[in-house]
């Protein structure tokens, strides 16, 4: 499962480098003790060429940039693509940051991920996602600096609080809850 998220987030990539102003929609929200930011791409690229030996299909984006990937194995329904076919890339990337009081909770990173592909003899088209939660404890509070010192389960880090407020709410023996969010979504559709 997680072949088929990489081999999608490698399009997904691809595909941004061939629009550099793609749609892009940005969120921030803050209250106290939690902080989350969110990010929407979108992309339309056209298949110019398919090279069905190889595997490799060129895509040009609307501002002309092309780029060739190369679907491999797990790119169910490649014969269904043809030239002039659209393809359509929504990228989503969140994180949210939650200040956990007085702790309590394990240190620990977990991960989820997922993928589902298009039903076969339809044109290709794949969702997945990944999140991965981080939970660290606040070893130091530094005012002067307004950072803070979080050991999770693998590394000790320094983070600024760039919020005056949030820091305020911080002391050591919280804990901080981390959670990123990625997912993207690829949809071929016929040429018009």
């Amino acid at each position: 499962m997680l072949k088929h998220h990489v081999a999608t987030a490698a399009l997904a990539a691809a595909l941004l480098a061939v629009q550099a102003s793609a749609a892009t929609n940005a969120a921030m929200e803050s209250s106290p003790g939690r902080v989350a930011a969110a990010q929407t791409l979108h992309v339309t690229a056209t298949i110019t060429a398919i090279d069905a030996a190889t595997r490799e299909v060129t895509l040009k984006g609307p501002k002309g940039n092309e780029v060739t990937v190369v679907a491999g194995p797990q790119v169910q329904n490649f014969a269904q693509m043809k030239i002039g076919d659209k393809v359509d890339v929504e990228y989503i990337e969140a994180v949210t940051v939650e200040l956990k009081k007085g702790g309590g909770m394990a240190v620990a990173r977990g991960e989820r991920a997922g993928m589902q592909s298009a039903e076969p003899g339809t044109k290709p088209a794949a969702m997945g996602g990944r999140q991965v939660t981080v939970v660290a404890d606040v070893v130091a509070v530094d005012p002067a600096m307004q950072s803070v010192t979080l050991r999770g389960p693998e590394r000790t880090v320094d983070v600024k609080v760039a919020d005056p407020e949030q820091f305020k709410l911080i002391a050591k023996g919280d804990q901080v809850q981390a959670t990123y969010t990625q997912a993207v979504a690829i949809a071929v559709s016929p040429m018009k």
